[in-house]
């Protein structure tokens, strides 16, 4: 089968950052479902991989997360596919990724594609739907509200792929505030077409802008990117007993010692914790994407894709790779079929 790979850790300038390759067609046992790819998207999680992961010798890591596909074959152990069945999904980072022809992963974290979205615009949802999902819901839990604050949730970074999903998420199955951030006019309106009721400038001070606002401190921060640069502003405007959520990581050590004077919660979300580790309840990721499908059915969340930039190759896997490390994407990068 087709595949997209690397062999040694480099920058997406060079030649050989990613290669067109080879391999066999895995096959399916246990719970593993096969699925035939039609449609990856691309994610930070990705480029970082690519820039970082160590390779055997001789031997090639294939990335990819998010991918929209075809069940062909199934395992012995499968009770929630069977093959015909189209399904997304965003894998697990300790295994061969979804930048092939043919792709394993466990039943248990995939869910039924929306029928409604074409496989791109399918492929663009999985790793920020479950991660903007597990944060908010899951650990951070803003279903439950938090006496005496403003039941308002900042997400730091708003027009992001995870805070795209977090925005709609928080607006259809929940009743808090919601603000966003963004450091144009341009993402501050995405925000604000996805639903936030009010979109603040992460490019000064949030505090401030906040204190002008004079409603409150909200009772949770999400924070999507470049957590480093917020921390202090957090710290000031969020409310004593607030709960703080992040999924990036903070160049060099994160001091959390100031976080104990307002008796803050941190919760730092990755979500490829539950399929890496086994847990008991893994299969709450099959769970919230059949629910988000559900949504999109009934026209209640939108697809994030931004642009498919072309065949799932090498050459159109380094140009996403690029446009993600430049910083200044908007949704989703989407590659389509080989």
């Amino acid at each position: 089968m087709r595949a997209v790979g690397f062999n040694t850790p480099q920058p997406i300038s060079s030649e050989t950052a990613l290669l067109d390759i080879e391999l066999p067609e895995p096959e399916a046992k246990g719970r593993d479902l096969l699925v035939e790819i039609r449609a990856i998207s691309v994610n930070p999680v990705d480029t970082k991989v690519r820039r970082t992961a160590p390779v055997e010798d001789g031997q090639y890591r294939v990335l990819g997360y998010d991918a929209a596909g075809v069940v062909k074959a199934v395992g012995p152990d499968v009770k929630l596919f069977k093959p015909g069945d189209e399904v997304y999904y965003a894998g697990a980072i300790n295994r061969p990724g979804t930048n092939a022809q043919f792709h394993l992963v466990d039943e248990r974290i995939v869910g039924a594609k929306p029928k409604t979205l074409s496989f791109e615009e399918a492929a663009a949802l999985p790793l920020t739907t479950i991660t903007a999902y597990e944060t908010l819901l899951h650990r951070m839990k803003v279903q439950d509200k938090l006496v005496g604050a403003w039941n308002a949730v900042l997400v730091i970074g708003g027009a992001g792929g995870v805070s795209s999903m977090a925005i709609q998420l928080l607006r259809q199955l929940t009743d808090v505030t919601v603000i966003g951030t963004g450091s144009s006019e341009e993402t501050r309106k995405w925000v604000m077409d996805l639903g936030a009721h009010h979109a603040l400038d992460h490019s000064r001070p949030l505090a401030a802008q906040l204190k002008q606002m004079a409603i409150g401190d909200p009772a949770f921060v999400f924070s999507t990117t470049q957590t480093e640069s917020h921390i202090e502003d957090i710290l000031e405007l969020i409310a004593p007993q607030g709960r703080f959520g992040l999924i990036d990581d903070p160049s060099g050590p994160m001091d959390i010692r100031p976080f104990k004077k307002k008796a803050l919660s941190i919760h730092w979300e990755t979500m490829f914790a539950r399929p890496v580790f086994q847990t008991g309840d893994m299969i709450e990721q099959h769970k919230l994407l059949s629910h988000v499908a559900e949504l999109v059915d009934a026209g209640r969340i939108r697809t994030t894709l931004s642009q498919v930039l072309g065949p799932i190759n090498a050459a159109t896997l380094k140009t996403a790779h690029a446009m993600i490390e430049s910083g200044r994407t908007r949704g989703k990068l989407v590659l389509s079929g080989f």
